[in-house]
């Protein structure tokens, strides 16, 4: 399929009124500048800790084009007009940087509340959740770290299990698809070792457990064709989300101080090289691995049609699906739903203050790819012209 598939603006932005354009055009023109975008933050970071009056301002801006609502039954109206386009939503409770015992079982409960309702509603046909939502990120790396754990530890890592079981064999009861989200390398052992564990229990007949490989790292495809040989071995299937990676410039950071090898690919073409040999691996493993592409890259998802046509896969093949972030490349996800290819939405909710540090990352990391942030503007303004506005 040539590559012109992604620039039909009219496609891209059919469900945007003219003012929903302009908006999306002015957010994105603000973060394309990065003293902008640290001024902002910082201001917001402020103005929230201080109780100021900010959320209506961010609630009408960057909250609305990157968020679905402050809850799941706010998110309802842009999730059924999303699905008129034949793009899914994947809702995600995006607070972040909690760390007790009763917001972590209140992130279970939601999460498994979002999946039992999604059993009955087309549109929402995969759950989400992170690691760190459920259990202090500390005990995720005490474990991944192979420390001993105190008889508190112990319990609480217990209790982080049980969630995590709680999830899963939810998500197995209602036949929806869970995924969980990957984070720094230096927890995600553990994370690995427990969801390969629920895939053994859940993923008998079919992927139900799906977790993420952060292409950027560099051994992210040996440690799937590990797994794939105890799938193999052990008799049950795999799910993988694969994304390029969130957190590149912590990951960099914690390397160089504690003095240890760094584990992200030396330069940008080795992640994208990475990302898509592991693409080619698994739609080569059909029969045994389904896949999430997380990606925002239109090279890896022209390269992703090409092979599934190589392979014989269909487009609407249940065992492939397309993801882009809410608010963001819009332009391959409903060009890819226009043409039969099975495409959700990442869709971020919760209350605005508890949203925003997901928010910030969001803005921080688009800083950092300009090129595809400048893409955005280039789309939009495209379709500007196209509506003379």
């Amino acid at each position: 399929m040539q590559s012109s598939l992604f620039e039909n603006t009219e496609n891209a932005f059919a469900l945007k009124s003219d003012s929903e354009l302009e908006r999306a055009y002015f957010l994105f023109k603000m973060i394309s500048k990065q003293p902008l975008v640290r001024l902002g933050t910082a201001a917001t970071r402020f103005a929230l800790k201080a109780s100021l009056p900010v959320e209506g301002l961010i609630r009408s801006t960057v909250f609305d084009h990157f968020c679905g609502g402050v809850n799941e039954q706010d998110c309802m109206t842009t999730v059924d007009k999303l699905f008129e386009a034949n793009v899914a939503s994947v809702l995600d409770y995006s607070v972040e940087g909690k760390e007790d015992d009763a917001a972590f079982d209140e992130c279970m409960e939601k999460v498994v509340s979002l999946t039992k309702f999604a059993q009955h509603k087309d549109a929402m046909p995969i759950s989400v959740f992170k690691p760190s939502g459920v259990g202090r990120f500390a005990i995720w790396q005490k474990v991944t770290e192979k420390q001993t754990l105190t008889a508190q530890e112990e319990q609480e890592w217990n209790r982080i299990k049980e969630r995590v079981n709680t999830i899963c064999k939810t998500a197995y009861e209602t036949d929806v698809e869970i995924l969980i989200d990957g984070e720094e390398s230096w927890m995600q052992d553990a994370a690995d070792d427990l969801v390969a564990e629920m895939m053994f229990i859940y993923n008998k007949e079919k992927p139900i457990v799906y977790n993420t490989l952060q292409c950027y790292r560099h051994d992210r495809l040996d440690y799937l064709k590990e797994l794939h040989k105890d799938a193999q071995q052990r008799g049950y299937k795999i799910g993988v989300k694969i994304v390029r990676g969130a957190y590149m410039e912590k990951e960099e950071t914690r390397a160089k101080e504690m003095e240890y090898p760094t584990p992200i690919c030396h330069s940008k073409a080795e992640t994208d090289a990475n990302f898509n040999n592991t693409m080619r691996f698994i739609l080569r493993h059909i029969d045994d691995i389904s896949v999430f592409l997380g990606t925002h890259n239109e090279a890896s998802s022209l390269l992703a049609i090409e092979l599934m046509e190589e392979y014989g896969i269909l487009k609407n093949d249940e065992r492939v699906w397309f993801g882009q972030l809410y608010g963001m490349s819009d332009h391959i996800s409903f060009n890819l739903a226009k043409n039969g290819y099975n495409v959700a939405k990442y869709m971020p909710f919760g209350p605005v203050k508890d949203v925003m540090p997901y928010l910030i990352r969001r803005a921080e990391e688009n800083t950092s790819v300009a090129g595809q942030t400048n893409r955005e503007l280039e789309l939009l303004k495209t379709e500007k012209k196209r509506r003379k506005i």
